[in-house]
């Protein structure tokens, strides 16, 4: 697994937004990494490592209602150097996921099915995740693209202004026992990947 899929932080403490050495590449925020590429980076502290299990728990509770194919937006102080900036501990993580409801199965459905599943303060309390969505198959275009110009300029900047990056990774399972054993490793209870 390749550690430096993530950019460093800069000199503020973010990470950059678009390379610098090449700022008009498509080598620019959101930049699209592995889940294990997550944890391997951003893991380095148990508060860290407590945020990373529950977000592992909560797109594990996405796959058990169906909702396995899309990507997610990660953003917030969890992806800063909060600890050195602010001197503090990241208190969630910031995250949109992008998705498809599979074919045959309604939103209503999967809401009946699973409902504190998008109960937005019962994911922070649960999965220490500030969680939002957006339907991929949900019809008109300019709704989707007006949700993802939203999401990017909304993330784009710190509050005060600073432009940052944040990531993408993909919403499938492939990874996720991967970097689940890599976590554990982490955290002192299992053997690395």
């Amino acid at each position: 697994m390749e550690r430096d899929a993530i950019p460093p932080w800069n000199s503020d403490g973010v990470i950059p937004p678009v390379n610098m050495h090449d700022p008009i590449s498509h080598d620019r925020s959101p930049y699209s990494i592995s889940l294990t590429d997550i944890i391997l980076r951003f893991g380095i502290t148990p508060r860290r490592q407590a945020i990373l299990k529950g977000l592992l728990e909560f797109r594990s509770a996405l796959y058990t209602v169906g909702i396995i194919k899309g990507f997610q937006w990660i953003d917030g102080s969890f992806l800063e150097d909060i600890e050195r900036i602010e001197e503090r501990d990241p208190e969630d993580i910031d995250l949109v996921t992008f998705f498809h409801i599979p074919d045959g199965v309604t939103e209503e459905g999967i809401i009946g099915s699973a409902p504190g599943l998008f109960n937005h303060e019962s994911l922070k309390s649960k999965y220490h995740v500030d969680a939002y969505f957006v339907r991929l198959n949900a019809g008109a275009p300019e709704i989707l693209v007006d949700s993802a110009a939203y999401w990017y300029s909304l993330w784009s900047h710190r509050r005060d202004g600073q432009w940052k990056g944040f990531l993408q990774i993909d919403l499938s399972n492939n990874d996720d026992t991967v970097a689940q054993r890599n976590l554990d490793e982490l955290m002192g209870g299992g053997d690395s990947v």
